[in-house]
């Protein structure tokens, strides 16, 4: 079940008005966004803390010839 939290903020007027710009979006939607944005961040760099230490048991270039 998604729960919901009601948050009171407050913003700088000039942070709010250039993301809304960006998301072309309400408040509501501009600081969800921010928040989702936050979050695959982190994701983000977990995987490139992975870079160099996964192997991979197929061959890219066998995978490339399966595309037909």
């Amino acid at each position: 079940m998604n729960t919901a939290r009601k948050v009171t903020v407050e913003l700088p007027d000039d942070l709010l008005r250039r993301a809304q710009e960006s998301t072309g979006q309400g408040v509501e939607a501009t600081i969800r966004r921010g928040l989702e944005l936050v979050a695959a961040s982190q994701a983000y760099d977990e995987i490139l803390k992975l870079k160099g230490k996964v192997e991979f048991s197929v061959d890219w270039r066998e995978l490339r010839e399966d595309r037909s």
